[in-house]
């Protein structure tokens, strides 16, 4: 008799072969296993299927899912347009001052003391005594040994735990050293935070007394704050440039307006699953061109609302808003800066309007704003009024680039040679994005020698310039008041150009702050770049003011 067992763990199944023939046996064993096979090959094969099934119904489930998802967003993009005036009348314009201020904890861990090691406890005599018998009494050659010994395990201890103690002794007081150094520059590190903290809320504090003092800049920066609080669109540009007069109590602001490209045109997107592909539908020529036009009158009349609702100390008698775009003109494929809206309102007209209710083109039209009637035809029009941006400081300039070679001293020159030469320079360094830069009259106070007006969208803006013909290292003390220019003028960034070098703590004042520190080095560099020589020798700077 023979017999063979055959198995099969993926269908469990199990079966005893039995028969008289060792062949016959064996070929009804492979058979089986044979069979088996088929069936699990079968049984994976639907299994597969079936799995295949699932999760191409859970992949169109997630993609329907996502085309929801897509198409809602597409609806918030487009309802927040919609309500662009109605969202601003239910916010508070006001400038809260005290949010503009530092309230920041210092955030570095203060750090810990070392703890005192716990020492091994000194070995008592006691322990150690020998243990003396009978016997050892009566060979006291025993006893002597044992005495012996013990006295050397004593000594032995007594040796092991000083050094472990001195050890431990020297490597606490190692971590104390390190922990005073630590301690101490913390403490250096806290003081400087809680300065710079300090001097940052400070000048908050003097930007509101200046604001409730009525004075124009601090007007013009006020206004600034309010039109960078309002909240839009990431795709806007949100740029504009104010300016205050205070005899006519008049704001005009010229603000730059999204082109009708920058506009989301997506309405809904829908997966359909025969075809396996998204499809998105958008909103019409018509229907987009509609909407932008509702936008940017829905834009000018917030601007003029925020600004007069935030007016809290009644500065504002009136504002002039333009609004402008920069768009690709296509009869010459060029770059162009258009204003295609203007308008100006008394606020005592304006503030009487229920801007809940109104249609923005009909409001706008009624305050006499002049545009094209149809605003995404990016038609020009003359605003009403314009900033006027010449300032009284403003002197004529004069070329001094052109008579200093290599034998000219800086640190030696004229200082009203040194602060136009500096004009000149950065004139050159603002040519090639179209800024220009402006000196100013001689001042006691040593505020602004000369003002820079960068165009550039990014990093452009009013920029002030203090020139410094130093022999000494310049302190932190410089620099300070250089960021106080900066904020008292409304500026976007500060630069101090001197001919000595910047003490650590100038440079540490200046750190994270809009201020460019450009030493001796820095200025001879800015010359050879504009094809200008000259030297810079403070000790003979300092011998020839020594012999005036």
């Amino acid at each position: 008799m023979y017999w063979i067992e055959v198995e099969h763990k993926g269908l469990l199944k199990y079966r005893l072969i039995k028969g008289n023939d060792k062949y016959v046996v064996e070929q009804k064993a492979f058979m089986q296993k044979q069979q088996w096979d088929d069936m699990w090959k079968k049984k994976q094969e639907a299994e597969s299927k079936r799995l295949d099934r699932e999760n191409t119904a859970m992949e169109k489930a997630q993609k329907k899912a996502s085309a929801e998802q897509q198409t809602l967003e597409a609806i918030n993009q487009l309802d927040t347009i919609d309500k662009t005036l109605l969202f601003t009348l239910v916010v508070e314009d006001k400038v809260d001052w005290n949010s503009l201020k530092d309230h920041s904890k210092f955030q570095v861990s203060k750090p810990k003391s070392p703890r005192e090691p716990l020492y091994p406890a000194k070995p008592e005599k006691i322990t150690y005594e020998p243990s003396i018998s009978l016997l050892d009494k009566i060979f006291t050659s025993n006893k002597q040994k044992k005495i012996d010994a013990a006295n050397k395990s004593f000594e032995e201890a007594v040796n092991k735990h000083k050094k472990e103690s001195d050890e431990l002794k020297a490597k606490y007081e190692k971590e104390l050293s390190s922990f005073a150094d630590k301690l101490e520059k913390w403490n250096e590190k806290k003081k400087l935070f809680e300065l710079e903290q300090k001097e940052k809320n400070e000048a908050v504090e003097k930007k509101k007394e200046q604001y409730l003092a009525g004075e124009s800049e601090a007007i013009i920066e006020y206004c600034d704050i309010v039109l960078s609080n309002s909240s839009y669109p990431e795709y806007f540009p949100q740029e504009f440039d104010i300016d205050y007069n205070p005899n006519s109590r008049n704001i005009i602001i010229e603000y730059r307006l999204p082109d009708i490209i920058d506009l989301p045109s997506l309405k809904e997107v829908k997966y359909v699953a025969t075809k396996d592909e998204f499809k998105e539908s958008f909103l019409t020529e018509a229907a987009v061109r509609k909407m932008y036009d509702k936008l940017l009158y829905d834009i000018s009349l917030r601007t003029l609302h925020e600004l007069f609702e935030a007016d809290s100390i009644n500065a504002i008698d009136s504002i002039v808003f333009n609004g402008w775009v920069r768009t690709v003109n296509k009869a010459t494929g060029k770059n162009e800066n258009i204003c295609i809206l203007s308008v100006q309102t008394k606020k005592e007209e304006f503030i009487d309007i229920n801007l809940e209710m109104v249609d923005s083109k009909t409001c706008f039209k009624n305050l006499k704003g002049i545009s094209s009637s149809k605003l995404f035809s990016l038609t020009p029009i003359a605003p009403i009024l314009n900033i006027n941006r010449e300032d009284h400081r403003f002197v004529d300039s004069y070329v001094v680039a052109e008579n200093i070679n290599s034998e000219t001293n800086l640190a030696a020159m004229d200082w009203q040679d040194f602060e136009h030469l500096i004009r000149e320079l950065f004139e050159k360094e603002f040519n090639s994005t179209g800024g220009e830069v402006k000196i100013t009259q001689a001042s006691k106070d040593g505020g602004v020698d000369a003002v820079a007006f960068d165009p550039d969208p990014i990093r452009g803006g009013k920029i002030v310039i203090q020139a410094k013909r130093y022999t000494n290292v310049v302190g932190v003390s410089a620099v300070r008041d250089l960021y106080g220019t900066v904020m008292n003028e409304g500026a976007t960034k500060g630069i101090l150009v001197s001919t000595a070098d910047y003490g650590p703590d100038a440079y540490n004042f200046a750190k994270d702050k809009p201020l460019t520190l450009l030493n001796g080095n820095n200025l001879l560099h800015l010359l050879h770049k504009h094809g200008h020589q000259a030297k810079i020798d403070l000790k003979e700077a300092k011998m020839l003011m020594t012999q005036k």
